[in-house]
């Protein structure tokens, strides 16, 4: 069987994690949770980089740190994790959904401004497969709006806009490091940004709500309950797996890049022959190789797609049903104008397996029955 994603470790995985527990601290905020903070403050160049223990609990820390109020609005595509709209919803602010671009799947710039109203706080773009919304065009509708951007770049780690990393583009950038992810420690996410109150805010809301942090720094002598918060903070246990990983990073990214290429190049005559359409990657954007996928041209040949890999023994999964179409999107959020490409493309979009550990072999029996189907 070729699963869809297997998760990693590396040699120094277990040694991490041993030694965390040596130490006598395996709760949040010990030496591995600081070295990775560490370490994406340099990498993202950022001021604040805080470890979640989930992707999930960064976007709730960017809501919370954003101060909604009942009935604010905030502006998303609707083709993402149901964690992008929930992260708000459970501010009782309302998630406005607008179309995606039908090259990258990403937010449609365009479609942004007709959806603000009175009531719109926020704009959340998801970066696609790790490809990057268009950023620019993004920061200057919110600043002529005077609205915060929350960067949903939960599959974008090691990716570009412009050269500038993603995540660090708007007023907050929310990570994951789910098994899924292309560096990961099972579950876990980070919360970054540049903005000195938002890094105080959003440092007091992970650690229950108290200046705890402060207390450590030895810059109060005690610490207290100062604001609304909640227990974000992952084990240093988590830690110690992510760091592991991050040592890796330059490595994993070379791997899923050559798995990445091969599929490209592969499908090149599929996609002249008009039989599929491989990914688009903007002049603007890098890609980090987290997700290679095909577009069909209807629901009906992708089914029978995902049937036929199934029964050659390889998973390929399609990706988001819009939230806009589920119970709870009806019930908590709306949306501004047509969405017929957010419907098309869910209709219409597999991916393929793509994971550190894939074999040639393996790389090449999923190229092959691609062939094999579309012929």
């Amino acid at each position: 069987m070729i699963y869809f994603n297997v998760p990693l470790h590396t040699s120094k995985t277990m040694e991490y994690i041993a030694d965390a527990f040596s130490l006598g601290h395996t709760s949040g905020d010990g030496k591995y949770s600081k070295l990775c903070h560490e370490w994406f403050k340099n990498g993202l160049n950022v001021k604040q980089a805080l470890l979640a223990h989930s992707g999930t609990a960064a976007l709730e820390m960017a809501a919370i740190s954003a101060n909604l109020q009942p009935g604010d609005e905030v502006i998303m595509p609707s083709y993402t994790f149901c964690s992008t709209a929930n992260a708000f919803v459970l501010q009782k602010a309302v998630p406005v959904f607008v179309d995606i671009r039908p090259d990258t799947q990403n937010i449609d710039e365009t479609k942004i401004e007709e959806a603000i109203t009175s009531k719109t706080r926020a704009i959340v773009p998801v970066h696609y497969a790790g490809v990057a919304c268009d950023m620019d065009v993004i920061n200057d509708i919110a600043k002529r709006y005077g609205l915060l951007v929350i960067e949903d770049a939960a599959q974008a780690f090691a990716s570009y806009y412009k050269g500038k990393p993603l995540g660090t583009l708007g007023n907050m950038g929310c990570f994951s490091f789910h098994e899924t992810k292309n560096v990961m420690s099972g579950e876990g996410g980070l919360f970054v940004t540049n903005d000195d109150t938002l890094a105080e805010k959003a440092e007091i809301i992970r650690e229950k709500g108290t200046n705890r942090s402060k207390f450590f720094r030895g810059q109060v002598d005690k610490y207290t309950w100062v604001d609304e918060g909640s227990s974000y903070l992952p084990s240093d246990i988590v830690a110690a797996y992510l760091y592991s990983v991050l040592e890796e990073a330059e490595q994993i990214q070379k791997k899923r890049k050559y798995i990445w290429n091969k599929y490209y190049l592969a499908f090149e005559d599929l996609e002249k022959l008009g039989k599929i359409r491989r990914p688009i990657i903007p002049a603007y954007a890098t890609n980090n190789a987290h997700m290679f996928y095909l577009l069909f041209n209807d629901l009906q040949a992708r089914t029978h797609f995902i049937a036929a890999m199934k029964n050659s023994d390889i998973l390929t999964p399609f990706h988001y049903v819009p939230l806009h179409s589920a119970p709870a999107g009806k019930k908590y959020c709306r949306t501004c104008g047509d969405l017929s490409v957010t419907n098309k493309i869910s209709e219409t979009l597999v991916r393929l397996p793509l994971y550190f550990d894939m074999t040639d072999e393996q790389i090449d029996t999923v190229i092959d029955n691609v062939l094999k189907f579309c012929r």
